[in-house]
Protein backbone atom coordinates (compact mmCIF):
# COMPACT_ATOMS: atom_id res chain seq x y z
CA UNK A 1 0.00 0.00 0.00
CA UNK A 2 1.37 3.75 -1.14
CA UNK A 3 1.23 6.88 1.01
CA UNK A 4 -0.81 8.72 -1.41
CA UNK A 5 -4.59 9.60 -1.45
CA UNK A 6 -5.93 10.76 -4.68
CA UNK A 7 -8.25 14.30 -3.42
CA UNK A 8 -9.45 17.43 -5.05
CA UNK A 9 -8.54 20.51 -3.57
CA UNK A 10 -9.62 24.42 -4.16
CA UNK A 11 -6.27 26.24 -4.34
CA UNK A 12 -8.05 29.85 -5.82
CA UNK A 13 -6.30 31.61 -3.07
CA UNK A 14 -3.53 29.68 -2.26
CA UNK A 15 0.06 30.32 -3.35
CA UNK A 16 2.11 27.59 -6.16
CA UNK A 17 5.84 28.60 -6.11
CA UNK A 18 7.98 27.56 -8.33
CA UNK A 19 11.98 27.97 -7.92
CA UNK A 20 12.93 27.44 -11.73
CA UNK A 21 12.29 29.73 -14.85
CA UNK A 22 13.02 26.67 -17.90
CA UNK A 23 11.39 24.27 -19.48
CA UNK A 24 9.85 22.06 -16.22
CA UNK A 25 9.12 25.45 -14.17
CA UNK A 26 6.83 26.63 -17.44
CA UNK A 27 5.38 23.56 -17.72
CA UNK A 28 4.31 23.37 -14.05
CA UNK A 29 3.10 26.97 -14.24
CA UNK A 30 1.09 26.24 -16.95
CA UNK A 31 -0.38 23.43 -14.94
CA UNK A 32 -1.44 25.64 -11.69
CA UNK A 33 -1.82 29.00 -13.73
CA UNK A 34 -5.69 28.85 -13.91
CA UNK A 35 -6.02 27.72 -10.59
CA UNK A 36 -3.98 29.20 -8.43
CA UNK A 37 -1.94 32.04 -7.42
CA UNK A 38 1.13 31.10 -9.21
CA UNK A 39 5.00 32.98 -8.62
CA UNK A 40 7.98 32.12 -10.64
CA UNK A 41 11.50 32.66 -9.25
CA UNK A 42 14.69 32.28 -11.60
CA UNK A 43 17.68 34.00 -13.00
CA UNK A 44 15.81 33.44 -16.96
CA UNK A 45 12.56 32.47 -18.01
CA UNK A 46 11.22 30.98 -21.29
CA UNK A 47 9.16 33.07 -23.73
CA UNK A 48 6.45 31.04 -22.33
CA UNK A 49 6.40 32.30 -18.97
CA UNK A 50 6.91 35.81 -20.23
CA UNK A 51 3.77 35.21 -22.04
CA UNK A 52 1.79 33.95 -18.95
CA UNK A 53 3.37 36.95 -16.94
CA UNK A 54 1.84 39.73 -19.72
CA UNK A 55 -1.29 37.81 -19.76
CA UNK A 56 -1.38 38.71 -15.84
CA UNK A 57 -1.62 34.10 -15.02
CA UNK A 58 1.17 34.79 -13.31
CA UNK A 59 3.70 36.66 -11.54
CA UNK A 60 7.72 36.54 -12.16
CA UNK A 61 10.92 37.46 -9.88
CA UNK A 62 14.01 37.62 -11.39
CA UNK A 63 16.74 36.92 -8.97
CA UNK A 64 20.36 36.42 -9.25
CA UNK A 65 22.15 34.18 -6.27
CA UNK A 66 19.49 33.02 -3.60
CA UNK A 67 20.51 33.47 0.13
CA UNK A 68 18.40 31.07 2.80
CA UNK A 69 16.74 34.19 3.92
CA UNK A 70 15.42 35.09 0.61
CA UNK A 71 14.30 31.66 -0.45
CA UNK A 72 12.54 31.89 3.01
CA UNK A 73 10.93 34.86 2.36
CA UNK A 74 9.74 34.02 -1.09
CA UNK A 75 8.09 31.09 0.46
CA UNK A 76 6.53 32.60 3.22
CA UNK A 77 3.03 32.80 1.74
CA UNK A 78 2.89 29.33 -0.74
CA UNK A 79 1.04 26.55 0.09
CA UNK A 80 2.97 24.59 -2.48
CA UNK A 81 6.59 24.82 -3.45
CA UNK A 82 8.14 23.41 -6.86
CA UNK A 83 11.86 23.38 -7.03
CA UNK A 84 12.55 23.19 -10.14
CA UNK A 85 15.63 24.77 -11.09
CA UNK A 86 19.08 22.77 -13.19
CA UNK A 87 20.95 23.12 -10.09
CA UNK A 88 20.53 19.89 -7.89
CA UNK A 89 22.26 21.44 -4.47
CA UNK A 90 19.47 24.43 -4.70
CA UNK A 91 16.94 21.78 -5.62
CA UNK A 92 17.51 19.81 -2.77
CA UNK A 93 18.22 23.06 0.02
CA UNK A 94 14.55 24.64 -1.18
CA UNK A 95 12.82 21.27 -0.91
CA UNK A 96 14.08 20.81 2.77
CA UNK A 97 13.56 24.64 3.49
CA UNK A 98 10.02 24.42 2.16
CA UNK A 99 9.45 21.05 4.29
CA UNK A 100 10.77 22.76 7.28
CA UNK A 101 8.58 25.56 6.95
CA UNK A 102 5.47 23.15 6.79
CA UNK A 103 4.73 23.61 2.85
CA UNK A 104 3.78 20.87 0.22
CA UNK A 105 6.76 20.01 -2.16
CA UNK A 106 6.28 18.86 -5.46
CA UNK A 107 9.53 17.82 -6.66
CA UNK A 108 10.94 17.32 -10.06
CA UNK A 109 13.15 14.74 -9.38
CA UNK A 110 11.81 12.43 -6.87
CA UNK A 111 8.86 11.75 -4.80
CA UNK A 112 7.77 14.60 -2.91
CA UNK A 113 4.76 15.47 -0.70
CA UNK A 114 2.23 16.08 -3.75
CA UNK A 115 3.01 13.87 -7.20
CA UNK A 116 0.92 15.50 -10.63
CA UNK A 117 -1.03 13.32 -12.42
CA UNK A 118 -1.54 12.94 -16.19
CA UNK A 119 -5.35 14.64 -16.47
CA UNK A 120 -8.14 14.91 -18.27
CA UNK A 121 -11.10 17.04 -18.50
CA UNK A 122 -14.17 17.10 -19.71
CA UNK A 123 -16.34 19.64 -18.52
CA UNK A 124 -16.80 19.09 -14.30
CA UNK A 125 -15.26 15.82 -15.44
CA UNK A 126 -11.74 15.40 -13.77
CA UNK A 127 -9.71 12.34 -14.17
CA UNK A 128 -5.98 12.02 -13.16
CA UNK A 129 -3.84 8.88 -13.71
CA UNK A 130 -0.55 8.39 -11.64
CA UNK A 131 1.97 5.62 -11.56
CA UNK A 132 3.93 7.12 -8.31
CA UNK A 133 6.47 9.00 -10.57
CA UNK A 134 7.55 5.11 -11.76
CA UNK A 135 6.59 5.38 -15.35
CA UNK A 136 5.31 8.82 -17.11
CA UNK A 137 5.07 7.29 -20.05
CA UNK A 138 2.36 4.52 -18.86
CA UNK A 139 0.67 7.72 -17.12
CA UNK A 140 0.40 8.86 -21.00
CA UNK A 141 -0.41 5.57 -22.34
CA UNK A 142 -3.30 5.17 -19.54
CA UNK A 143 -4.55 8.76 -20.28
CA UNK A 144 -4.74 8.38 -24.06
CA UNK A 145 -7.32 5.03 -23.48
CA UNK A 146 -9.35 6.37 -21.33
CA UNK A 147 -9.71 9.76 -23.81
CA UNK A 148 -10.95 7.50 -26.37
CA UNK A 149 -13.72 6.15 -24.02
CA UNK A 150 -14.48 9.45 -21.79
CA UNK A 151 -15.20 11.51 -25.09
CA UNK A 152 -16.31 15.18 -25.19
CA UNK A 153 -19.86 14.21 -25.18
CA UNK A 154 -19.23 13.28 -21.55
CA UNK A 155 -19.19 16.91 -20.69
CA UNK A 156 -22.53 17.31 -22.04
CA UNK A 157 -23.66 14.66 -20.08
CA UNK A 158 -22.91 15.85 -17.12
CA UNK A 159 -24.72 18.91 -17.71
CA UNK A 160 -27.81 17.16 -18.82
CA UNK A 161 -27.50 14.81 -15.29
CA UNK A 162 -27.39 17.42 -13.42
CA UNK A 163 -30.59 19.65 -15.16
CA UNK A 164 -32.26 15.73 -14.87
CA UNK A 165 -31.58 15.83 -10.97
CA UNK A 166 -33.12 18.93 -10.40
CA UNK A 167 -36.52 18.12 -12.27
CA UNK A 168 -36.64 14.62 -10.53
CA UNK A 169 -36.21 16.06 -7.44
CA UNK A 170 -39.43 18.69 -7.86
CA UNK A 171 -41.38 15.62 -9.53
CA UNK A 172 -40.30 12.43 -8.02
CA UNK A 173 -39.84 11.80 -4.37
CA UNK A 174 -39.03 8.53 -4.06
CA UNK A 175 -35.03 8.52 -4.43
CA UNK A 176 -34.45 5.20 -5.62
CA UNK A 177 -36.60 5.71 -8.32
CA UNK A 178 -34.95 9.17 -9.81
CA UNK A 179 -31.49 7.11 -9.60
CA UNK A 180 -32.91 4.67 -11.75
CA UNK A 181 -34.06 7.00 -14.16
CA UNK A 182 -31.04 9.00 -14.21
CA UNK A 183 -28.94 5.33 -14.82
CA UNK A 184 -31.39 4.75 -17.98
CA UNK A 185 -30.17 7.93 -19.73
CA UNK A 186 -27.02 6.90 -19.23
CA UNK A 187 -27.71 3.66 -20.67
CA UNK A 188 -29.39 5.38 -23.61
CA UNK A 189 -27.86 5.22 -26.31
CA UNK A 190 -30.46 7.60 -28.25
CA UNK A 191 -29.43 10.28 -25.73
CA UNK A 192 -25.66 9.79 -26.40
CA UNK A 193 -26.10 10.08 -30.01
CA UNK A 194 -28.18 12.92 -30.20
CA UNK A 195 -25.78 14.93 -28.37
CA UNK A 196 -23.70 14.44 -31.55
CA UNK A 197 -26.85 16.52 -33.11
CA UNK A 198 -27.03 19.04 -30.49
CA UNK A 199 -27.48 19.43 -26.61
CA UNK A 200 -31.21 20.17 -26.86
CA UNK A 201 -31.95 17.41 -29.12
CA UNK A 202 -30.32 14.96 -25.97
CA UNK A 203 -32.24 16.56 -23.34
CA UNK A 204 -35.57 15.88 -25.55
CA UNK A 205 -34.45 12.39 -25.37
CA UNK A 206 -33.59 12.35 -22.21
CA UNK A 207 -37.33 14.08 -20.50
CA UNK A 208 -38.84 10.75 -22.29
CA UNK A 209 -37.32 8.80 -19.52
CA UNK A 210 -39.14 11.44 -17.07
CA UNK A 211 -42.38 11.23 -18.74
CA UNK A 212 -43.14 7.46 -19.12
CA UNK A 213 -43.54 7.74 -15.22
CA UNK A 214 -46.14 9.71 -15.54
Amino acid sequence: MNDFLPIMIDLAEREVVIFGGGDVGERKAKFFCDHAIVTVISRDFTSQLDKLSEDKKIKLIKVKDLTEPEICEYMKNAFIVIPATNNALLNEKVSWMAGQGGKLVNRVDGIGDIIIPSVIERGDIIIGISTLGQSPALSKYIRHKIETVVTPEFKEMSRLQNEIREILKSRIHDQKERKEILWNILDDENVWKAFGESYEKAYKVALKHIDRTG
